[in-house]
């Protein structure tokens, strides 16, 4: 896996299998991995929406949250995020925070709202993370949308009411 988009390919593709799961779980279709510069997986997280009905328990923010109780400053600025669908703001927030250096997502917010419609577990912000990031003093690399049909297919017929 030497080249960039095979790597991040793979890893977003692990990624998908956590949503997966997720759904599996009960929740939401959402996950993500946080990988080091070396290609080690050192977290996975899954959307914990349920059992407490948490609209903050995005993937993406649990995962920020685990780093930094976990992980080097340095290690999290050479990390990736690898995220079943585009961080939202909050998300974006979080993974800032945190000091995560890179994030490669599949869905973007944009496809996902047309996913989910109005959908009350899941009123989507139409603000790419990028535009959260960009507002940073440091800089977040992204990388998205990227295989994003495959990361719609985890969503069908989830949102139907």
């Amino acid at each position: 896996m030497d080249d960039a988009s095979g790597r991040d390919e793979h890893f977003l593709r692990l990624s998908f299998a956590v949503a997966g799961r997720s759904l599996t779980h009960g929740n939401h279709p959402f996950g993500c991995i946080v990988v080091d510069a070396d290609g080690k997986v050192l977290i996975e997280t899954e959307n914990g929406y349920m059992p407490d009905r948490d609209g903050t328990a995005h993937a993406e923010r649990l995962a920020a949250t685990q780093t930094c109780r976990t992980l080097d400053r340095e290690v999290l600025a050479k990390a990736t995020l690898y995220s079943s669908a585009e961080p939202c703001a909050m998300c974006a927030g979080a993974i800032y925070w945190a000091g995560i250096g890179r994030v490669v997502y599949g869905l973007s917010e944009h496809r996902l709202r047309g996913i989910t419609g109005n959908h009350p577990e899941n009123p989507t912000l139409d603000l790419p993370c990028r535009e959260v990031f960009a507002r940073g003093q440091r800089s977040t690399e992204v990388v998205g949308p990227l295989l994003e049909d495959e990361a719609e297919a985890l969503h069908e017929g989830v949102w139907i009411k």
